[in-house]
């Protein structure tokens, strides 16, 4: 009887005092475009492989956040293509991250690098974000 009363004692404690979930939140991201790197970023670019010359580019849009609460750490997910509608990045869709989000409307932007011998310009598609509702990495 003892054990019984004190499992259902750990349990009420238990619910009572579970910290709040760090939920994953969507992110709608929109107005998105892209232009060439200033100079001192696309100095000397390559690409991921490392064996050939690259173009910088700086994508930038607008992130959505619906939430009453700051939202952190999100990944930005995307795809992106070059004038032939060939792949920039072959099997990747997360393309980078933004530290902090807050309530409302925001602006972002992202660095990318592309070969060299991918034609523009180039075509951004399904771009999302995820992010938590309470900062995960410290």
């Amino acid at each position: 009887m003892k054990v019984i009363f004190i499992s259902c004692l750990i349990s009420v404690f238990l619910w009572i005092f579970t910290p709040p979930a760090v939920a994953l939140t969507q992110i709608k991201l929109f107005d998105i475009s892209y232009k060439d790197c200033p100079p001192e970023l696309a100095e000397g670019a390559v690409i991921s492989s490392g064996s050939g010359a690259a173009n910088c580019f700086i994508v930038t849009g607008k992130a959505e956040n619906g939430t009453y609460k700051t939202v952190y750490d999100a990944d930005i997910f995307g795809r992106i293509y070059d004038a032939n509608n060939d792949p920039i990045l072959q099997n990747r869709t997360r393309l980078g991250s933004i530290a902090e989000i807050p309530p409302g409307i925001s602006d972002f932007e992202l660095r990318i690098s592309v070969p060299a011998n991918q034609p523009t310009p180039l075509k951004l598609k399904q771009f999302k974000a995820a992010g938590f509702s309470g900062q995960v990495r410290k």
